[in-house]
Order: structure tokens, then sequence, then C-alpha cells
């Protein structure tokens, strides 16, 4: 597990959802809890009050927030966090009662894909992606859910799937809303799997422009190309794959989980999504491979087709070097020196055995 300095004080664990009592010493309110207000207003994207499948007003603060999901019956809360430091996340967690290792994983980030449950709360990491295509760069963050009876709460490392659109959305389908928690789960996981086509496509479309440039017969070298490809293609499936075996636990195995049984078909179209795009990054990387070789391959013919026709050059230019050398040597006893056509006779008889090895090269693809 990374470690970025930050360290966890371990306090008595009351279980998720149970707060302490308002009369315990020195722990009264929430207020106590809540860090200093800048650095919870930069950290809160939306906090929200949701009961039959509706929200109840505007954004609230954390405080109040948290107040509410004491209070609420048969609603819950929903906090969303990007990037937030220690002490939001320690304030949310105490307050809760999340489990320390969890509220740690929150806080460093860097967590594979994974589904985890302590006690009655389910804390689930996503890895998030968005592609850059001017730079063929795909960024990979982290999404973190924890998940219990009364609350929500989403943090959010990197720009990667924001969750707006996914509040509002889900805010649109009350009936969906009207589930619970578990349909934020749902719907979260969704939009991040979403996300994970666009990424695809834009890859896709650059591996078809590097088949391309190889099959061309360009005189560039895309090998740097492919390799950066590969290597974020690489990244990519690190991210991905993993969610594999969550999602197949959250539609087909609920036992055990806090989840709505309900949301069990939904789960089930994510998880058809997860291994599709899954197949498809594999599929990528196989065909990379396949390009990498051809490329290779492509550059040997190259240096081979090279070496050929400087080889049938060296040829040519070897017969008029023989014969001039032999022309240049101080004999008084050679062929034609004393007839008046012999020098132009043997220019061209020169120029005539090096037009046939021409022809000879041409025909067989060395020129």
């Amino acid at each position: 597990m990374a470690d970025d300095g930050f360290s966890w004080l371990p306090l008595p664990h009351r279980g998720p959802g149970r707060t302490r009592p308002a009369n315990e010493e020195g722990r009264g309110s929430p207020r106590n809890l809540v860090p200093e207000e800048a650095d919870v207003g930069s950290a809160i994207v939306d906090c929200g009050l949701y009961e039959g499948g509706e929200r109840r007003g505007k954004r609230i603060d954390l405080e109040t927030a948290l107040k509410q999901a004491d209070a609420c019956e048969d609603g819950f809360v929903w906090i969303g966090l990007h990037d937030p430091g220690p002490g939001v996340v320690e304030a949310v967690g105490e307050h809760f009662g999340l489990h320390p290792l969890a509220v740690e994983d929150a806080v460093c980030a860097h967590q594979r894909a994974k589904l985890e449950v302590f006690d009655d709360m389910l804390f689930t990491v996503l890895k998030t992606a968005r592609y850059v295509d001017h730079e063929e760069l795909i960024e990979i963050g982290e999404l973190m859910i924890f998940l219990g009876s009364n609350y929500v709460v989403t943090v959010r490392h990197g720009e990667g799937s924001p969750l707006h659109e996914v509040r509002s959305d889900l805010e649109e389908h009350p009936e969906l809303l009207g589930i619970g928690p578990s349909s934020v789960l749902y719907a979260v996981a969704d939009r991040v799997v979403d996300d994970y086509a666009a990424v695809i496509d834009g890859i896709a479309a650059d591996i078809e422009e590097v088949e391309v440039e190889v099959f061309a017969g360009a005189t560039s070298n895309p090998a740097e190309r492919i390799y950066k490809l590969k290597r974020e293609l690489l990244e990519f499936r690190r991210a991905v794959t993993p969610l594999l075996q969550p999602m197949q636990r959250l539609s087909a195995r609920q036992t055990g989980l806090p989840l709505d049984p309900r949301t069990g078909d939904y789960f089930r179209d994510v998880h058809d999504h997860v291994t599709r795009d899954s197949e498809r990054i594999a599929a990528f990387d196989e065909l990379l491979s396949g390009v990498l070789q051809a490329n290779l391959a492509q550059l040997t013919v190259r240096d081979n087709q090279d070496l050929r026709r400087i080889s049938a050059w060296v040829a040519i230019i070897a017969v008029p070097t023989m014969i001039f050398a032999i022309y240049g040597m101080n004999f008084e006893q050679m062929p034609e020196l004393k007839w008046r056509f012999g020098y132009p006779l043997v220019l061209l008889t020169t120029l005539a055995i090096c037009g046939a090895l021409y022809r000879r090269f041409r025909r067989s693809g060395w020129l």
C-alpha cells in the first residue's frame, strides 16, 4: 500500500453508519470533526440529501450532510469529493466509522480496482481513464466509493470521469434513485466503464494510423510511436482487467454485500461492458505486437533492398574501373593502340557491358 506520509490513529470501531453519541466527551457534534472551511470548500464537488428517489433541497455543506445522514431513515446522503486533503477524508471517515485502511486508501490513492466489505460498509475502487489524443496519452485516475445504509461518499482523484453528469442523470430517474445508495454505485461504475469506450476508440484510431504508416512503404520509422502506444495500452489494461472480478461479484453474488438485490441486473450490464473492453484491449495489445514485428520486417526488407541496390551499382561501376585501369598502364604492346577506332570501341564496349548489367539488375529487382 502506498505511503505518502499520512498516518492513521486507530479509533474504536463502531461500524459504518453509527456515529458517536452526542454527549460523548470531546466529540459532541460533527462541527468538531469538520476541518478548515477552505479545505472543505475546495474538495467537495456536491453534497445532497435524497429521499424517496428525489433530492431534498439544493447543495448542503459537509456539516449539515453529516447531521442529516444521522437523521436519515429511508434516504441517504451523497457526498462527492475531488482530490481532497487528508483532513477532509479523516473527518468523513471518523464520522461514519469507516475502516482506517479504506480511509488510508482514499487518501493515498494508487490502488488497483477492487471491492472490499467492512461490516456494513462497502468500499470500491475504480480506475478512471481519459485519452489525451494530441499526446496519445491515457491519463489514469482513481475513484473510491464508500457505501453504507444511509450514505455514499465518492472520492475522485484525477480529471477522468467527472460525476456531475452522473448525479444529474440519476436525479432524472427517481425509480432508479429510489433503490438507495446501491443505485449510486451502479451509476458511477457505469459512467467509468462507459468512459473506457471513448479511450478505446481513441486508441483504435491511432493504431489504424500506425498500420497505414507501416504498410504504406514510408521512409519514416514509427517504432517509437508503436512502443509508446503499447506502453499506454499496458497501463490501461492494468486499470481495466482487475475490475472484472468486482463487477462479477456485484452482478452475481451479492450475498453478504450491503446492496439492494434489484441492482444485480444493472451490475451485470456493467460487467458485460468491462468484459468487452478487456477483450478489445487484449486484442489491441496483440495487434500492436504484430504491427511492431511487421515494422521490423519492413525495416529488414528495406535494408536488404538498399544493400542489393548498392551491390548492383558497385558491380556496374567495376566494369569501367577494371577496363580503364588496364588502359592506364604504360604497356608498349597493347591492342588498338595504333588503330584509329581503338579507343571509341573500348568506350562503346564498356557502355554496352554496363547497360547489360543495368538491365539485368532491373529485371531481378535489385535496381
